[in-house]
């Protein structure tokens, strides 16, 4: 467990609903709509559960493992899970440090987490790990942006984001296929900074 990451999500906690539910998850919410509505399992992991705010997005009667790797986040966020219509089981883990089997899950969504881990590349390889071979990878992610201004500004903007919560300037697309992932479609939310996303893990394996 990365305890530096692990005590700074804690400390989020406190404030985290407060500064994310009535603005970002209002914008972003028919975007989420959109991109769980791809759920269908029959094994899905969610990363990162957070304080549960992304849960009323999910569809109904579903089983989730949501895994976080702030223990404080997942307290706020049981009661939410234990509202929902299916079945969420919420664990205190780190991405890079699963205890999940290889190709144990048939789906993997994200939902603005690769902005925050601290090894990107490693986390997505860790998540292809636990996919099976032709599973698939669901992302709601802050993704950089090629086009001035809005590239340096992010760049300038992270040193002091990425103290607090995520790193604005992360080309998690490119992530992506570093970590071995087939992209197979990408969709803008707002310009070219926050996408969906969809790959899949190749059929044939490879190393991870």
């Amino acid at each position: 467990m990365d305890k530096v990451t692990e005590h700074k999500w804690d400390r989020a906690a406190l404030s985290y609903d407060l500064m994310s539910r009535f603005g970002p998850e209002r914008r972003w919410a028919p975007a989420k709509r959109e991109l769980f509505s791809h759920m269908r399992g029959p094994r899905i992991l969610f990363l990162a559960a957070g304080s549960g705010l992304d849960f009323p997005f999910f569809p109904p009667g579903l089983e989730i493992d949501a895994i976080d790797i702030s223990a404080r986040m997942l307290e706020q966020a049981q009661p939410r899970a234990a509202a929902y219509s299916g079945t969420i089981r919420l664990q205190h883990m780190d991405v890079h440090d699963m205890s999940f089997a290889d190709g144990e899950f048939d789906q993997v969504f994200t939902s603005c987490t690769f902005c925050s881990v601290p090894d990107p590349v490693a986390g997505l390889r860790a998540l292809r790990r636990v996919l099976k071979p032709g599973g698939e990878l669901y992302m709601f992610e802050h993704t950089g942006s090629r086009y001035f201004p809005f590239k340096l500004m992010l760049k300038l903007m992270t040193p002091l984001s990425q103290r607090f919560g995520p790193a604005m300037d992360r080309d998690t697309v490119s992530n992506v296929d570093k970590a071995g992932f087939e992209l197979q479609w990408l969709k803008p939310v707002y310009l070219d900074v926050v996408n969906t996303l969809c790959a899949r893990n190749p059929a044939q394996p490879q190393d991870v």
